[in-house]
């Protein structure tokens, strides 16, 4: 138990001391960057999705 309460404490301390977090303003651009990141390539997927959704649907309409 004594291990997982020292794990904790270097963790964090860890986090506190050596890493380099970004500003307020990094951070938000970033997180914006990445959701508008991860709509593009949402739409993208469904985009390609409903390609090939209807490339199968004719597909099988002609086999009939």
């Amino acid at each position: 138990m004594a291990g997982i309460v020292n794990y904790i404490k270097e963790s964090f301390d860890e986090l506190k001391n050596n890493v380099s977090w970004p500003t307020l303003a990094e951070g938000q651009s970033l997180t914006v960057l990445v959701a508008v990141f991860s709509i593009i390539f949402s739409l993208a997927i469904w985009g390609v999705d409903t390609v090939f959704s209807k490339v199968i649907e004719a597909y099988f309409t002609l086999m009939n």
